[in-house]
């Protein structure tokens, strides 16, 4: 029987982030994107969502290379985690390959892995694939898609993108995408983020002229929160400090990764003397200063929060200062951000965050822009990717309302395997997949069961019963003591304290009434009876775990 072409995504659906997504022909596998996604609230002490690697660690023998569309954590902040497990040259474009390198140097991975540069325009072989890299507009420069020529047909990945004809680095390459949907494109695969929204989202420009404004006759000090891997928002900060004279200070290590990466590369433009070490910052005039700082989703660590909370080293917000968060805050992150922005309001900053200043724009296509890349693409098939279910199932409305076939519209799920000939498109089972969290330097170490156990913690608190038992009939020697966290305060709750070693004393007896010498009975005692007294008692479910030593 012929080969099928395998597309086989990892990760991106049915959520925001974890980008990744398999192709594989014969004895030939790449992979597209390898990205992160941040944790749940109910994810307790989880620092990173990392796609499973369980299917390429199988298939390392295929391998022949990875592909990143962009430098966003979304799309690369796996590849450390990933390399660790299967090393295989990466692909991507310079800005990309700059931020990649830190990531692998954080991670000692620097000297292992083989980063290759490529530029818009350049096709990549890999084994039985060749790869187009086709400039794309985004949030950060150096954004490309893929056209991937497969042995049976042309598959083409947009990765994160939008349409902006005033872009400082020219508009998507919309002809490259034309000429190439009138050669006949087998499968498309589209950012789905945006299509929620009707319209086009909005030039960057948009942005440089509104920052203008919030600069122009302020006599305070500003500071400037924005997403670190927006280079042009941070460009457009830097050239308005330079038109008003201020000079610019920059703190968070994101952020000032980005400005290393950014200006080595010419991607930042910066006159000379502009950036000053933020030591400086003290020793000029407010009406002369600028600090760019990361922050903008309201993270714990972050560089505005501990300006806001007086826990930053070297900068505290005073009355006057002008804070402008020019981002958007991410879905799940609103209450982290307002309360970071009481805070200010707290100490008497002047905080400008609304919509309607004009102080943020997508990095992602709405419905009128994904509209025209199907209308150039003319794929055979599609699948939507990037999105939870609500935004797939839109997007394969838009591309039905385009005359779409429905049955050559397919919504995948994690793991789902989708094999192509060239006029076939079937899903053809699974492959081991899911979700894998990074806690400390810990990967895969907490499953669902510690999370489990984590969320009652939080939510019950704790009750640890000791006690000694004789080695010889199983009597009390002492205890049973009550030890409680996260439950009750011990000293207003004493009567209930003493109900509950009265409790697991009589279960203890009891198992002794019984002949019952296994210590797991006698613990299995101790909890049953425990839990079902709070339970009466105060409507709780505490965790509780006995601990019997042996005299």
């Amino acid at each position: 029987m012929a080969e099928k072409l395998k597309i086989i995504p990892l990760g991106g659906l049915d959520e925001i982030g974890k980008n990744c997504t398999v192709l594989e022909y014969g004895k030939d596998m790449i992979v597209i994107d390898c990205g992160v996604a941040f944790p749940d609230e109910d994810m307790y002490g989880v620092d990173l969502v990392i796609p499973d690697f369980t299917y390429l660690v199988a298939n390392a023998h295929k391998l022949k290379g990875f592909f990143i569309t962009h430098g966003h954590e979304d799309h690369i902040g796996s590849i450390p985690y990933a390399m660790q497990q299967v090393n295989c040259p990466v692909h991507g474009t310079a800005m990309t390959n700059g931020l990649i390198k830190l990531k692998l140097e954080e991670h000692g991975l620097d000297k292992k892995v083989k980063l290759i540069t490529h530029k818009p325009g350049e096709t990549v072989k890999a084994g039985c694939f060749s790869v187009e890299f086709i400039h794309v507009n985004h949030s950060i420069a150096d954004a490309v898609a893929f056209c991937i020529t497969t042995p049976v047909g042309k598959v083409i990945f947009t990765g994160d993108f939008k349409i902006d004809p005033s872009s400082a680095d020219g508009m998507t390459d919309l002809a490259r995408l034309g000429e190439l949907g009138n050669q006949g494109v087998l499968a498309l695969l589209a950012d789905s983020t945006n299509v929620e929204r009707p319209g086009i989202t909005p030039s960057e420009n948009t942005v440089s002229e509104n920052l203008d404004r919030q600069f122009r006759n302020c006599d305070q000090r500003i500071i400037v929160t924005t997403f670190a891997s927006n280079m042009y928002r941070i460009q457009s900060v830097i050239e308005t400090a330079q038109r008003y004279g201020r000079k610019v200070a920059v703190t968070g290590r994101s952020m000032e990764n980005v400005l290393k990466v950014g200006t080595e590369l010419g991607y930042l433009k910066v006159k000379a003397g502009t950036i000053v070490d933020l030591q400086q910052v003290k020793s000029l005039p407010k009406n002369k200063v600028v600090i760019v700082s990361t922050g903008s989703q309201g993270e714990n660590m972050s560089a505005l929060y501990r300006m806001a909370f007086n826990t930053h080293k070297q900068i505290d917000i005073v009355s006057g200062d002008r804070i402008i968060i020019s981002a958007s805050a991410i879905p799940g992150n609103e209450k982290a951000v307002s309360k970071i922005i009481n805070e200010l309001y707290r100490k008497g900053a002047d905080v400008v965050y609304e919509k309607s200043e004009g102080l943020h724009v997508s990095g992602h296509a709405c419905q009128e822009e994904l509209k025209i890349i199907h209308a150039l693409v003319k794929p055979k098939f599609f699948l939507p990717v990037h999105g939870e279910q609500r935004h797939l199932q839109l997007h394969a409305r838009l591309a039905k309302n385009m005359g779409m076939k429905p049955n050559h519209i397919f919504i995948g799920e994690i793991g789902s395997q989708f094999e192509f000939t060239g006029k076939t498109c079937k899903l053809t089972g699974t492959v081991p997949s899911g979700k894998v969290f990074v806690d400390g330097t810990g990967v895969g170490d907490v499953g669902s069961v510690v999370l489990r156990d984590r969320k009652h913690l939080a939510q019950d608190g704790m009750i640890v019963v000791c006690v000694n038992l004789s080695a010889q009939n199983g009597e009390i020697i002492t205890g049973p003591d009550i030890i409680t966290r996260g439950f009750i305060y011990v000293k207003e709750s004493e009567e209930l304290m003493e109900d509950l070693r009265e409790v697991a004393e009589e279960a203890i007896d009891r198992c002794r009434r019984k002949r019952i010498r296994d210590w797991s009975a006698i613990k299995t005692a101790i909890k049953n009876d425990l839990s079902g007294y709070l339970y009466k008692t105060t409507k709780r479910n505490p965790m509780i775990l006995p601990v019997i030593m042996e005299v």
